[in-house]
Protein backbone atom coordinates (compact mmCIF):
# COMPACT_ATOMS: atom_id res chain seq x y z
CA UNK A 1 0.00 0.00 0.00
CA UNK A 2 2.99 2.27 0.76
CA UNK A 3 3.29 1.90 -3.49
CA UNK A 4 0.12 3.58 -4.06
CA UNK A 5 1.09 6.65 -1.60
CA UNK A 6 4.08 7.35 -3.75
CA UNK A 7 2.66 6.88 -6.98
CA UNK A 8 -0.08 9.39 -5.68
CA UNK A 9 1.93 11.40 -4.49
CA UNK A 10 4.11 11.60 -7.57
CA UNK A 11 1.19 11.94 -10.11
CA UNK A 12 0.09 15.22 -8.03
CA UNK A 13 3.42 16.46 -8.66
CA UNK A 14 4.03 15.53 -12.41
CA UNK A 15 0.81 17.35 -12.74
CA UNK A 16 1.61 20.36 -11.00
CA UNK A 17 4.73 20.30 -13.06
CA UNK A 18 2.69 20.67 -16.00
CA UNK A 19 0.60 22.96 -15.01
CA UNK A 20 3.64 24.78 -13.89
CA UNK A 21 5.38 24.60 -17.57
CA UNK A 22 1.78 25.34 -19.19
CA UNK A 23 1.43 28.35 -17.08
CA UNK A 24 4.78 29.99 -17.04
CA UNK A 25 6.38 28.76 -20.21
CA UNK A 26 3.47 27.86 -23.09
CA UNK A 27 0.99 30.39 -22.50
CA UNK A 28 3.15 33.45 -22.48
CA UNK A 29 4.47 32.29 -25.80
CA UNK A 30 1.01 31.15 -27.53
CA UNK A 31 -1.09 33.92 -25.37
CA UNK A 32 -4.10 31.74 -25.69
CA UNK A 33 -6.63 31.82 -23.06
CA UNK A 34 -7.85 28.47 -23.83
CA UNK A 35 -4.71 27.05 -22.73
CA UNK A 36 -6.20 28.36 -18.82
CA UNK A 37 -8.60 25.08 -19.27
CA UNK A 38 -6.05 22.75 -19.14
CA UNK A 39 -3.57 24.31 -16.86
CA UNK A 40 -6.70 24.34 -14.53
CA UNK A 41 -7.24 20.88 -15.24
CA UNK A 42 -3.60 19.89 -14.43
CA UNK A 43 -4.22 21.62 -11.25
CA UNK A 44 -7.29 19.73 -10.13
CA UNK A 45 -5.42 16.25 -11.20
CA UNK A 46 -2.58 17.65 -9.02
CA UNK A 47 -5.09 18.31 -5.91
CA UNK A 48 -7.25 15.11 -6.32
CA UNK A 49 -3.41 13.17 -6.37
CA UNK A 50 -2.60 14.75 -3.50
CA UNK A 51 -5.41 13.88 -1.39
CA UNK A 52 -5.29 10.69 -2.71
CA UNK A 53 -1.96 10.30 -1.21
CA UNK A 54 -2.76 11.47 1.91
CA UNK A 55 -5.65 9.53 2.26
CA UNK A 56 -4.31 6.25 1.92
CA UNK A 57 -1.47 6.86 3.95
CA UNK A 58 -3.98 7.48 6.77
CA UNK A 59 -5.94 4.19 5.65
CA UNK A 60 -2.61 2.39 5.78
CA UNK A 61 -1.75 3.59 9.41
CA UNK A 62 -5.53 2.71 10.73
CA UNK A 63 -6.24 6.39 11.33
CA UNK A 64 -9.74 7.06 9.12
CA UNK A 65 -12.00 4.36 7.55
CA UNK A 66 -12.47 3.59 4.17
CA UNK A 67 -13.11 6.21 1.73
CA UNK A 68 -14.35 5.94 -1.94
CA UNK A 69 -11.86 7.15 -4.85
CA UNK A 70 -14.28 9.80 -6.59
CA UNK A 71 -13.43 13.40 -5.98
CA UNK A 72 -16.02 14.44 -3.96
CA UNK A 73 -15.48 11.58 -1.62
CA UNK A 74 -11.64 12.10 -1.39
CA UNK A 75 -12.79 16.16 -0.54
CA UNK A 76 -15.03 14.94 2.57
CA UNK A 77 -12.65 12.54 3.85
CA UNK A 78 -9.97 15.18 4.14
CA UNK A 79 -12.52 17.54 5.37
CA UNK A 80 -13.70 14.90 8.30
CA UNK A 81 -10.75 13.17 8.76
CA UNK A 82 -7.14 14.91 7.83
CA UNK A 83 -7.65 18.54 7.42
CA UNK A 84 -8.07 19.45 11.30
CA UNK A 85 -5.32 17.14 12.18
CA UNK A 86 -2.65 18.70 10.13
CA UNK A 87 -4.07 22.01 9.63
CA UNK A 88 -4.72 21.68 6.39
CA UNK A 89 -6.59 25.53 5.19
CA UNK A 90 -10.12 25.37 4.34
CA UNK A 91 -9.55 27.52 1.56
CA UNK A 92 -7.37 25.03 -0.38
CA UNK A 93 -10.52 22.43 -0.05
CA UNK A 94 -12.70 25.13 -1.08
CA UNK A 95 -10.80 25.93 -4.22
CA UNK A 96 -10.22 22.09 -4.88
CA UNK A 97 -14.43 22.41 -5.13
CA UNK A 98 -14.37 25.07 -7.21
CA UNK A 99 -11.95 24.26 -9.96
CA UNK A 100 -13.99 21.15 -10.13
CA UNK A 101 -17.27 23.34 -10.69
CA UNK A 102 -15.49 25.59 -13.32
CA UNK A 103 -14.49 22.43 -14.86
CA UNK A 104 -18.13 20.66 -14.94
CA UNK A 105 -19.60 23.73 -16.10
CA UNK A 106 -16.82 24.51 -19.01
CA UNK A 107 -18.30 20.14 -20.20
CA UNK A 108 -21.96 20.87 -19.87
CA UNK A 109 -21.57 24.57 -21.56
CA UNK A 110 -23.01 24.51 -24.76
CA UNK A 111 -20.85 27.56 -25.80
CA UNK A 112 -17.43 29.08 -24.92
CA UNK A 113 -15.00 31.90 -26.61
CA UNK A 114 -12.41 33.95 -25.87
CA UNK A 115 -13.26 37.71 -25.43
CA UNK A 116 -10.02 40.25 -24.12
CA UNK A 117 -7.49 37.75 -23.01
CA UNK A 118 -10.06 35.73 -20.67
CA UNK A 119 -11.95 32.52 -21.31
CA UNK A 120 -15.62 32.77 -21.29
CA UNK A 121 -17.99 29.72 -20.67
CA UNK A 122 -21.50 30.27 -21.04
CA UNK A 123 -23.86 28.15 -19.73
CA UNK A 124 -27.88 26.98 -21.19
CA UNK A 125 -29.47 29.75 -19.68
CA UNK A 126 -26.51 32.42 -20.49
CA UNK A 127 -24.77 32.82 -17.01
CA UNK A 128 -21.27 33.77 -17.87
CA UNK A 129 -18.20 32.41 -16.04
CA UNK A 130 -14.77 33.71 -17.17
CA UNK A 131 -11.19 32.69 -16.21
CA UNK A 132 -8.54 34.85 -16.55
CA UNK A 133 -4.50 34.28 -16.31
CA UNK A 134 -4.43 35.92 -12.71
CA UNK A 135 -7.22 33.94 -11.72
CA UNK A 136 -5.14 30.88 -12.78
CA UNK A 137 -2.13 32.46 -11.25
CA UNK A 138 -4.06 32.99 -7.90
CA UNK A 139 -5.36 28.93 -8.22
CA UNK A 140 -1.57 27.99 -8.81
CA UNK A 141 -0.32 29.32 -5.86
CA UNK A 142 -2.53 27.97 -3.53
CA UNK A 143 -2.51 24.73 -5.18
CA UNK A 144 1.15 24.72 -4.47
CA UNK A 145 1.16 25.45 -1.11
CA UNK A 146 -1.44 22.50 -1.03
CA UNK A 147 0.33 20.27 -2.40
CA UNK A 148 3.65 21.00 -0.46
CA UNK A 149 1.85 20.60 2.58
CA UNK A 150 0.74 17.53 1.46
CA UNK A 151 4.09 16.36 0.65
CA UNK A 152 5.82 17.20 4.07
CA UNK A 153 2.79 15.49 5.96
CA UNK A 154 3.81 12.53 4.22
CA UNK A 155 7.53 12.35 4.69
CA UNK A 156 6.81 13.15 8.47
CA UNK A 157 3.87 11.38 9.27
Amino acid sequence: MERVVEESYQKAVRCYRTADHLLTQTYPFVNDPKLLLTVLENLFLAMSNAMAAILHQEFVQKRIPPFGETFDDKLNAVKLHIARRYGIVGEDLSMAAEIKSILLAHKKSPMEFVRKDVFVICSDNYQLQTLSAQQIKAYYARAKVFIEAIGSILRHG
